[in-house]
């Protein structure tokens, strides 16, 4: 058994529309290997998903790789995946499926000046975002810390043309969103961050803000714009 490093965290008919999409997203990672495959939702809602068949070890690898994987265990010094599940001005909690959460400082975050709230703000974070760590310890001696190929990416968003960054939707409902709403020149393709955490990336002549304020009304999500 495989649990996938996103969290399901919608209710309702979207939940369904979105365990169909996970399925979907699950079948596009391994549907051509030999192996059959079951998901769960745990009661933290990261789901999990139980793989059978002659390619089964291949097939979990494979969604570790695509996913991340949230393990009962974390050993000091070495990298998971993590999301984002709230901030204050002295740093995020990011749940890795560990009870209370792991604190990653703001000076540990890398991400430049300002407190951590002020640096999500930069970034466009949006809440539940999958984010990857180097776990410090459990004594607290050392502190855990973003690493560096996550503060590599997220510098990158502030180089291009502007992101609108969305949780609590799935790709595809982001994607028809934007076409409805008459944006379909507006940008260059819709990201997958997480299962319901998409990036919009804009067009060189796109406003992240203006994209945000015209499209927001028909989104019940959380959105923030990264602004080159």
């Amino acid at each position: 058994m495989v649990v996938l490093a996103t969290k399901l965290y919608v209710e309702g008919e979207a939940r369904e529309r979105s365990l169909d999409s996970l399925r979907s997203l699950v079948t596009n990672e391994i549907g051509e290997l030999d192996a059959e495959f079951e998901i769960g939702i745990r009661h933290d809602d990261f789901p999990s998903v139980t793989i059978e068949g002659d390619d089964a070890t291949v097939a979990r690898n494979v969604l570790r790789e695509e996913f991340g994987e949230i393990v009962p265990d974390l050993q000091a010094g070495d990298t998971y995946v993590g999301t984002l599940e709230s901030w204050d001005e002295d740093g995020f909690v990011l749940d890795a499926g560990q009870g209370d959460g792991v604190r990653i400082p703001t000076d540990e975050l890398g991400l430049g000046p300002g407190s951590a709230t002020q640096i999500r703000e930069r970034y466009g974070l949006v809440q539940h975002l999958p984010l990857e760590f180097v776990y410090g310890g459990d004594d607290g001696e050392e502190p855990s810390r973003l690493a560096e190929a996550e503060q590599d990416r997220l510098y990158e968003w502030t180089r291009g043309d502007g992101r609108l960054n969305v949780n609590s939707a799935t790709r595809a409902e982001v994607r028809a969103t934007l076409n409805r709403a008459g944006h379909a020149q507006d940008y260059v393709t819709v990201e997958r961050l997480g299962l319901l955490e998409q990036s919009v990336i804009c067009t060189e002549n796109t406003d992240p803000p203006g994209l945000l304020a015209s499209v927001g009304e028909y989104l019940p999500a959380e959105l923030r714009c990264v602004v080159p």
